[in-house]
């Protein structure tokens, strides 16, 4: 099949197809005579494999890894495994950051109608007021990356 087949089939760019060639996530198909890639149905199975683990949030890079494993006859399953907890544990941190941001926002906006009448010069006296304190949304993110 012609790479737009295998676009509609696999419900991914030509251009996406053409990168993952490049990077190695898919390999150089075959070309046909007049030099037109030639895949077969293997890339559509190649290709919804690369996007499911994409949807749990495997890097590209992790993604060829995973295939070079299964290349060489080895399962990959606790490489992936690895991975994932991996994900979890990022997946953890960063809600643990988020719910700190959200604590800092609550505060700000609950603030907001106290807060004097901005001076000339100030762009937003929201963001302003709160660079000037020390409980900054940036600080409280830096405080919840080493906690």
């Amino acid at each position: 099949m012609k790479i737009g087949e295998l676009a509609q089939l696999s419900g991914v760019s030509t251009k996406t197809i053409r990168y993952y060639e490049s990077i190695g996530v898919l390999p150089e198909p075959a070309r046909t005579t007049s030099g037109y890639r030639d895949y077969e149905q293997s890339f559509v199975d190649r290709l919804t494999f690369i996007r499911s683990a994409q949807r749990l949030g495997v890097s590209l890079e992790e993604i060829r890894q995973i295939l070079a494993i299964r290349e060489r006859n080895e399962a990959p399953c606790g490489y992936v495994r690895g991975v994932l907890e991996s994900q979890l544990e990022g997946i953890g941190q960063r809600i643990h950051e988020l719910q700190v941001l959200r604590e800092h926002l609550v505060q700000i906006v609950s603030e907001a109608d106290q807060l004097p009448a901005p001076q000339e010069g100030c762009t937003c006296q929201l963001i302003e007021h709160d660079r000037h304190t020390t409980g900054s949304a940036s600080e409280a993110m830096v405080q919840a990356e080493t906690t």
